[in-house]
């Protein structure tokens, strides 16, 4: 399902805020980015990226937060950083064009609970990674790729990362997340769509291996 690569924590935070949540925007499209000396910056959405990275990284580095009060800060951030009803129909794919209005709100429900616990479950792998915007690129107005050096902690060496966002002045939202080369939501895509595919286009296996996993998550915090 989501990704079965292990980027550092901080992405973990980011992709649950692009993945989670979500549109049918074309994230697939076009992603080819331009050299950044050919390139203009855009100075917004680097900010928006560092201080979003930065509220991430002061509630992992909070030695006073209670790890329930960090879930709960963690679930505000996550609004805060992703535009909410963004990514659940392009996760869908070419399904999203056929499922039920109930089979949306289902699966939309169910697929917040189940990336909100897959980065819930990592908060204790912060190790005092740090986070710095090194450069953007303007793939047209409004649209922009930022990327990011993550280094300390226990990385042997720096994390490129790039972020994708959306939006304009001081109002951006995360859509994406590229770690070694990956585009978190395109591969969440395509792990769902693949599953859709081989239940013959049945969409309600995916919701069901869905929830499935959720309680599975929700036991092993109990046990």
């Amino acid at each position: 399902m989501i990704s079965r690569r292990n980027p550092p924590i901080v992405l973990k935070a980011a992709a649950a805020a692009a993945i989670a949540l979500g549109a049918a925007i074309p994230l697939n499209a076009a992603l080819t980015v331009p050299a950044l000396a050919q390139a203009p910056r855009d100075a917004g959405a680097e900010a928006f990226v560092q201080e979003g990275a930065q509220k991430i990284i002061s509630v992992l580095n909070d030695k006073g937060e209670s790890n329930a009060d960090k879930i709960r800060v963690f679930r505000g951030l996550v609004d805060q950083l992703a535009d909410v009803p963004r990514i659940t129909n392009f996760v869908l794919g070419k399904y999203a064009r056929t499922v039920t209005p109930a089979q949306r709100d289902r699966f939309a429900k169910v697929f917040r609970e189940y990336a909100q616990n897959v980065y819930e479950t990592r908060l204790g792998d912060y190790h005092g990674e740090t986070v710095k915007v090194t450069g953007s690129v303007v793939r047209k107005p409004g649209d922009v790729v930022v990327t990011t050096s993550i280094s300390g902690g226990k990385l042997s060496q720096p994390v490129v990362a790039s972020w994708r966002v959306l939006g304009g002045g001081s109002s951006w939202k995360v859509v994406d997340v590229q770690v070694a080369g990956i585009w978190l939501a395109i591969t969440q895509q395509q792990d769902f769509v693949s599953t859709i595919d081989n239940a013959g286009g049945n969409v309600e296996v995916l919701i069901g291996q869905l929830e499935k996993q959720v309680q599975q998550q929700q036991a092993g915090r109990k046990s």
